[in-house]
């Protein structure tokens, strides 16, 4: 109960106990109709027993002395209440999620979409992690896979990468851009202290802090140099492999980059350089 409550639970008390102490004055100094003195026979008159101011007495005791009723109204301040603990933060799936949806400009049926609802943090960690050591982990992707297949068309006895394919991840470069960097930063650090927490469970460097780690990754993306459209491919009859061996040879995060095409890396990496300057900028405060 606040403080303000209290005293509006106890003034009515204590009003009601001033009336009744009035009450009972009144009951015992105020006569009653029976005990009005009768005038007295002159021999047996004592002078000291006459009460002649007898009115007066009980005039003032009528109604209580407005200083005591101040008195009466008046409470002893409550203690201030213990502050409450904070309410411990919550780093469930669908709470992450809100956080991004509302951080986000695109339809809240695009985030539901392409962000993928079971161990957020988690995939976070590990997919940041692999990026820094030049690894992919396909079976900890935060987003959900394109609806659309990888397509090639072949031409004067070659396969090259259809144009079509990279539009099957625009969807993805317009919800990164939706993002506003700053809320973003601010929503990873929301998240930091449990972040840093599952990067020491899965590291060998369990001390080391997160921020480099995700900096590194950041790194190693940016690193992917741009190829001019076309770009040929061949296949194994497992996968398609780039046949500019330069390429082949790029780790398995630059390569993913690669297949988003020329567009959509160049918004990529200009949205990735505005969030690596942000947790740059502070880190260092």
């Amino acid at each position: 109960m606040s403080e303000t409550s209290e005293k509006r639970t106890l003034v009515p008390h204590f009003v009601i106990i001033g009336a009744v102490i009035v009450v009972i004055l009144a009951i015992i100094f105020w006569p009653s109709e029976e005990e009005t003195p009768v005038a007295p026979e002159p021999e047996v008159v004592q002078p000291e027993l006459e009460v002649p101011e007898e009115p007066e007495v009980f005039e003032p005791r009528t109604t209580p002395p407005p200083v005591e009723l101040e008195e009466k109204d008046e409470v002893e301040p409550l203690p201030e209440p213990e502050p409450s603990e904070p309410e411990p933060l919550d780093v469930s799936d669908p709470a992450v999620k809100a956080s991004l949806r509302d951080i986000s400009t695109a339809d809240d049926n695009m985030v539901n979409r392409i962000i993928v609802n079971v161990g957020l943090l988690q995939r976070f960690v590990v997919t940041v992690t692999n990026l820094a050591n030049d690894e992919m982990a396909p079976n900890q992707s935060l987003l959900t896979p394109p609806e659309q297949s990888f397509r090639v068309y072949s031409q004067a006895g070659k396969q090259w990468i259809d144009a079509a394919s990279y539009k099957r991840y625009t969807p993805y470069v317009d919800m990164l851009e939706s993002f506003d960097n700053q809320a973003l930063l601010s929503v990873y650090n929301t998240y930091k202290e449990d972040v840093q927490a599952k990067f020491a469970e899965i590291s060998d460097s369990p001390n080391r802090d997160f921020n480099s780690v995700l900096l590194e990754a950041i790194n190693q993306l940016l690193d992917t140099p741009e190829v001019p459209v076309p770009v040929e491919v061949y296949t194994d009859s497992v996968a398609y492999k780039y046949s500019d061996a330069r390429l082949e040879n790029l780790n398995e995060p630059q390569k993913q980059l690669l297949r988003t095409g020329p567009d959509n890396m160049r918004r990529i990496k200009a949205k990735l350089r505005e969030l690596k300057a942000l947790i740059e900028s502070d880190g260092s405060q």
